[in-house]
């Protein structure tokens, strides 16, 4: 670092500085704070969509819930409008469900099949590869439910992946593994509480 005699010395130094870089502070400052601003504005601009997601979803869950006749046709209409959004995943969760009540089992699965790949949170992944292997196991398609449930790995559905597993088997005639299955499930931490009744009934 230099160093200056006179405070003459020190202003003509800076001027000569200033007019080497000043064009690089001026733009890295202009770029610097358009960043921040275009920054708060980007993040402002997700809140407010997320808001407004969230306010579409709840009315039409609320319309699916009121039995409003075109409830499902809304439900869609917002999974369609949001598909880049987890309100979208649930939404779909929820339209499966009352598909499935109504019998309208390979919608429901669209639904949910679709909600599978729309999802990268874990324990939604979890929830939906349950509700899709009970829906194929209703639809007598035992061997792609079991395949659904080999790959749920989230060891807190231990006891029901083994139950249902137990079911999916006990449909197939296999009674053997079933109550092999039963008796895992028992062990977990969620097991239910209609285990035991499985197992007598095999027992017999």
């Amino acid at each position: 670092m230099e160093l200056y005699d006179t405070e003459e010395q020190q202003v003509e130094a800076i001027k000569d500085w200033w007019k080497e870089n000043g064009k690089s502070v001026i733009l890295g400052a202009v770029v610097g704070l358009g960043g921040l601003f275009g920054w708060r504005y980007y993040q402002d601009s997700v809140t407010a969509a997320q808001e407004s997601a969230s306010e579409s979803y709840t009315k039409a869950v609320q319309q699916l819930a009121d039995n409003d006749a075109d409830g499902k046709a809304a439900l869609q209409s917002f999974i369609d409008a949001n598909k880049d959004t987890q309100y979208a995943v649930l939404a779909a969760l929820q339209l499966a469900k009352v598909q499935v009540e109504a019998s309208e089992f390979d919608q429901a699965l669209a639904q949910l099949e679709w909600a599978k790949s729309a999802t990268e949170d874990q324990a939604l992944t979890s929830v939906i590869a349950f509700r899709i292997a009970r829906l194929k196991l209703e639809q007598g398609n035992f061997d792609a439910a079991l395949a659904e449930l080999s790959a749920i790995s989230d060891e807190t559905w231990a006891g029901r992946v083994a139950e249902l597993k137990g079911d999916i088997l006990l449909r197939k005639g296999d009674s053997e593994s079933a109550y092999t299955a039963y008796v895992e499930a028992q062990q977990a931490e969620d097991a239910s509480q209609t285990l035991q009744m499985k197992l007598d009934d095999l027992a017999k």
